[in-house]
């Protein structure tokens, strides 16, 4: 018993002998406690963190001397050096003074710091927000390098991020608190419209790239994260009002207002509350553009003309005047004539208005990082969408619900994300219908033709003038007949007809748009970190989402009752450092299965190396790949589009669109067919004729496959430094896709069967046959690649940023004249920030400077070249302290110079407004 007592004791010895005791307490600069602050022993999964008063204790059997990391989120880290046992550190923790320094967790769905993150990032936190010289803090965030946003109308705004993109971004996500802020039926992000305030905004992280392996189908070029504030850090009343003006030629001078309150409490360490109101209304951008894109230089006296902002002009048809006349031919002959139209000013309310509310009830039941989270959110919206047609989108909403569990290991997050389309209604088919509501289209083309034949022939056989004077004199008289009794705007008998077309949803007769669509989704996951001694970053997860299409048949097939689907997905990732944590490891990968297709495997692999004495360069390299499903439209949607009819190719999708169009009465008379077919959705696919084939004069038929899931490799480098005063951060990317999701045109005869030799041409020939939009992929190779480099420094107060971003499509195009890919980004961009916080005693100032380079504009409503512009926005601040307020001046597009980002938008003016914002 004396011996083992004995080498009890010299084991207790030699135990107590090789522990190192190390205490000591973190601070920030103004000597307040940094309360979970980390701890780290350099090299090895050891560490702790400081209590609440930012004392701590560190123990380990390793020998001094050696270092410890001390990190805490919102603070530069700082490097301790312990040199012998028992030793106490007093360490002070800087606030975050260079972008580098700035922790996100979208990157890698954990805290880190910019500089480490293995991917592109992009931040925009209250510092931004505060000197934002845009009129909204989303508006800023295009003045971030490698970030466009499409302008599509005062209140919605479109971001994108390596191109591929339309207003109907379906290749981007936004998440606001984690849920999916994608309108579910029109498959996209409406901007801020229905999201969230200003004033209780956090923070907003950009990822540009592909980022399936953590975020499944929908981030496929991009994510946009943003973070309300917590109530129980962020507690109080706030509240902003913003006035101005914005200034346009086609709309003149108009009051812009907009204004927001935040209240936030924490009765105790366990209950917290907080609500927002948020209101704008303001003038929208008028698009009242006249051109007519397929003949470049026509005006209206074209009998044919087809205004771009006019609507109603796309019906139209060849009349041939001999043969109404019974006289021989060549004659008169024929022409192509269109109705007349209206201007959208005549049928669109620009009336802008977003009116965002939501409440939030936090609950930690154990005082401690353990958090139940109940969140509601609603907006509602009047604006402006450009989709296939110009949407006036009345009284939009759309709600959030969401129920969340959470601590600093996991989280457990289900939500229903609903809209309702209000008044939404399409201005195109308004026009169309209000037009056909007084006349038919048979006879107004039957008034215009019996004018103009003997108009056409007295001026030829009395009046003396030449073929050409007589036949302009004719169409002007062939016009004013069919005309006569036209609905004019602001008649009642206009109004009348324009109020019953726009609340009917039938787009034979109305314009109309209904949608109830929904989805709910429930995700999780989990850091297992803690659970082996922090040897290394492990992540799992997992999401399930269902869709319920709901659109009584005016959008989806879905006629005879809503369409439901699912799909889901899980992940992995693990994240280590090697060689004294310079060397950066993150492995990811997901699987994802949609019940229409096959599932799909998403890895990413990303290397960050951190270089120099100081450790302030870091070198990273990653490769993932991606995907995204088709969309609900893509699969389900069956409408009638004015140009063609747009039919997804879902398999259960095909048999549900079935339409009837009256056959020619050549054919009737000649070969017998009946005065109507029946036409069903699966036509478009395997009985029909390519569109370009047609124009060519060659008719091809065309067996169109199915869509399936688009799929992307991208490969990134990038290099991030700290060098004295500046900060560097470059990359570069390549992307290549395959299944490229893209859209055809099909022509569908009305009777035989497409490539037939006989039947179906002649259908053709009678102009029997009906055009359709199909959804599938092209097997053709499609790369995109580009590079962004950014520089920021600081000259004594005031902060200097210059960033370019060059992007780039590689396809031959001369060999693919038919592929639309939709890229609309331009090749080279140059943004630049100059600015101080603290010109004087709570004076600020901040400039933004912005210059695109032309582009070419690809999407279903018009294509375009997009002319080069340049921006220049500013502000003044000006802090109050004792009534806790900011009072700013400023201005967006300051110079004046309008500019449009997409062909058929209304040009972009100027803002300028004044604000007051109290508690910020």
């Amino acid at each position: 018993m004396r011996r083992l007592f004995s080498i009890s004791l010299m084991l207790f010895g030699i135990v107590t002998y090789a522990q190192t005791t190390v205490q000591g307490k973190v601070v920030d600069e103004n000597n307040e406690p940094i309360p979970g602050a980390n701890v780290v022993l350099m090299g090895k999964a050891e560490g702790t963190t400081t209590d609440f008063d930012g004392n701590f204790t560190f123990n380990t059997s390793e020998e001094p001397p050696f270092r410890l990391r001390v990190s805490s989120i919102g603070f530069s880290e700082f490097i301790a050096n312990v040199t012998a046992n028992n030793q106490t550190l007093s360490i002070v923790l800087g606030e975050v003074s260079t972008l580098l320094d700035e922790i996100v967790v979208s990157a890698s769905r954990t805290p880190e710091r910019i500089f480490e993150s293995p991917v592109s990032v992009e931040r925009f936190g209250l510092k931004e927000i505060k000197n934002t010289t845009a009129e909204s803090f989303y508006g800023g965030l295009q003045n971030l390098k490698g970030v466009d946003i499409n302008t599509n109308s005062l209140t919605f705004q479109s971001i994108n991020t390596r191109g591929f993109a339309t207003f109907a971004n379906n290749r981007f996500l936004q998440l606001v608190d984690g849920m999916d802020n994608t309108a579910p039926g029109l498959n996209f992000v409406l901007g801020n419209l229905v999201g969230m305030s200003e004033l209780d905004v956090q923070s907003v992280e950009i990822l540009p790239g592909a980022s399936s392996a953590l975020y499944g189908a929908g981030a496929f070029n991009g994510i946009l994260f943003m973070r309300s504030k917590n109530p129980f850090d962020f507690q109080g009343i706030s509240a902003y009002a913003k006035g101005g003006v914005t200034v346009q030629d086609a709309a003149g001078s108009n009051f812009y207002k907009d204004f927001g309150i935040r209240a936030a409490h924490a009765f105790s360490d366990k209950v917290a509350v907080k609500a927002n109101l948020s209101v704008l209304t303001g003038e929208d951008w008028h698009a009242n553009r006249t051109i007519d894109l397929n003949n470049p230089g026509a005006d209206r006296s074209n009998p044919a003309y087809d205004g771009l902002n006019v609507y109603g002009d796309e019906v139209s048809t060849t009349l041939n005047f001999d043969a109404a006349a019974g006289l021989p031919t060549g004659t008169v002959g024929s022409a192509l004539i269109s109705r007349t139209g209206y201007d959208e000013a005549d049928l669109a309310n620009y009336n802008a208005e977003s009116v965002k509310a939501d409440f939030a009830f936090h609950y930690r039941p154990f005082g401690n990082d353990l958090e139940v989270i109940l969140n509601s959110r609603i907006g509602r919206g009047t604006t402006i969408y450009q989709g296939a047609n110009r949407y006036a989108v009345a009284g939009f909403t759309m709600q959030q619900h969401r129920l969340e569990i959470k601590n600093d290991n996991f989280f457990l997050r289900g939500y229903i994300v609903s809209e309702n389309s209000g008044d939404a209604y399409d201005t195109r088919f308004a026009a169309i219908n209000v037009n056909r509501s007084w006349k038919s289209d048979t006879q107004w083309f039957t008034d215009y033709a019996t004018a103009y034949i003997p108009t056409y022939l007295g001026g030829i056989q009395q009046g003396g003038l030449t073929p050409e004077q007589s036949s302009a004199q004719a169409h002007i008289a062939g016009r004013q007949a069919a005309d006569q009794g036209r609905l004019i705007p602001g008649t009642p008998a206009f109004e009348n007809a324009f109020n019953k077309v726009i609340n009917d949803g039938d787009l034979s007769t109305g314009a109309k748009f209904v949608d109830e669509t929904k989805f709910r989704h429930v995700n999780g996951n989990y850091n297992l970190a803690h659970l082996i001694d922090d040897w290394a970053d492990l992540q799992i997860g997992g999401s399930f989402r269902e869709y319920e299409l709901n659109s009584n048949g005016t959008i989806f097939t879905d006629i005879d009752g809503p369409i439901t689907y699912n799909e889901y997905g899980a992940y992995l990732q693990l994240q280590k450092k090697f060689m004294d944590e310079r060397l950066k490891f993150t492995g990811s990968a997901r699987y994802d299965k949609n019940e229409f297709f096959d599932g799909f495997l998403s890895p990413r692999i990303s290397l960050a190396y951190t270089a120099g004495e100081n450790r302030n360069h870091n070198f990273r390299v990653s490769v993932q790949q991606g995907f995204r499903n088709p969309t609900t439209q893509d699969l389900f949607i069956g409408l009638n589009a004015g140009r063609a009819i747009l039919v997804g190719s879902a398999p259960a999708n095909l048999d549900r669109d079935v339409r009837t169009f009256d056959v020619s009465q050549a054919a009737q008379d000649n070969l017998g067919m009946p005065a109507t077919v029946e036409i069903v959705g699966r036509a478009a696919y395997e009985n029909a004729y390519s569109t370009a084939s047609l124009q060519a004069g060659a008719p091809e038929a065309v067996n169109t496959p199915l869509v399936q899931p688009e799929e992307i490799t991208a490969y990134e480098a990038g290099y991030r430094a700290q060098i004295g005063k500046f900060t560097i951060d470059l990359s570069g990317y390549y992307n290549k896709y395959k299944n490229f999701l893209a859209n055809t045109t099909t022509a569908v005869p009305f009777y035989g069967e497409a490539g037939d030799g006989g039947l179906s041409l002649l259908a053709l020939q009678n102009g029997d046959y009906q055009v359709y939009q199909t959804y599938t992929n092209s097997d053709q190779d499609i790369n995109s690649y580009g590079a962004t480099v950014g520089v920021d420094t600081k000259l004594g107060n005031f902060d200097l940023g210059v960033n370019y971003t060059f992007a780039e499509l590689d396809i031959d195009e001369g060999k693919f004249p038919d592929l639309r890919t939709n890229f609309n980004t331009p090749k080279h961009k140059v943004k630049a920030s100059f600015g101080n916080q603290e010109l004087f005693t709570n004076f600020g100032f901040n400039v933004n400077y912005r210059w695109s380079d032309s582009y070419f504009w690809e999407a279903s409503f018009a294509d375009g070249d997009i002319p080069s512009f340049t921006v220049l926005d500013a502000q003044l601040n000006y802090a109050v302290p004792s009534i806790k307020s900011i009072f700013k001046v400023g201005g967006s597009n300051i110079l004046g110079d309008e500019y449009f980002t997409a062909v058929g938008t209304g040009n972009i003016g100027s803002i300028y407004y004044v604000s007051w914002t109290i508690n910020p």
